[in-house]
């Protein structure tokens, strides 16, 4: 399967943010119009998921994805059966598709609570909106939606996913 990267506005946010949990490339777009995706699609030879059955003719060599409205899961299992991620799971930020960078947790002090500082060793930081994440206690729950989304298991934390690829890190809570 190809890797992909996509292009979203705003009425796609929480499939884009599932997506990224799962290390796919989803720029956003907030409140762009329809051309306007269609144009940074064409620009940065991303692939435009939408919600749209408009697919204007000077756009044919653009790549849409239309995904149905309402059913997230479908859009998000839709995406994986046809593309594979750009990254391993948890390795973007699930707000700005930045990617994380790994850090130390005595980079953390300070930033995160104490008892979030002694409890988990892997930290990952978005160096654009400033943010720490690390596996807390709404991981398996978001786990659990990918897993069910895709109809099968995501591979374990610190498994690699191809030889010389790095594996999955930690998953993400702010």
């Amino acid at each position: 399967m190809p890797i992909a990267r996509f292009v979203t506005d705003s009425s796609l946010d929480f499939v884009a943010r599932r997506l990224r949990f799962l290390g796919y490339d989803v720029a956003g777009f907030g409140s762009a119009r329809l051309e306007e995706l269609f144009e940074a699609a064409a620009r940065d030879g991303r692939v435009l998921l939408t919600l749209s059955a408009r697919h204007p003719r000077r756009f044919g060599s653009v790549a849409v994805l239309r995904v149905p409205r309402g059913e997230p899961a479908i859009a998000v299992r839709e995406v994986a059966a046809r593309f594979e991620p750009a990254d391993p799971p948890f390795s973007r930020c699930p707000e700005c598709n930045s990617p994380l960078q790994i850090r130390h947790p005595i980079e953390a002090r300070g930033e995160v609570p104490g008892r979030v500082l002694r409890s988990y060793t892997e930290f990952r930081y978005c160096p654009l909106e400033g943010k720490w994440y690390w596996n807390g206690t709404h991981v398996e729950r978001i786990r659990r939606w990918l897993e069910s989304a895709l109809g099968r298991p995501l591979a374990a934390p610190g498994t690699a996913r191809k030889p010389g690829e790095a594996g999955p890190g930690a998953a993400i809570e702010p």
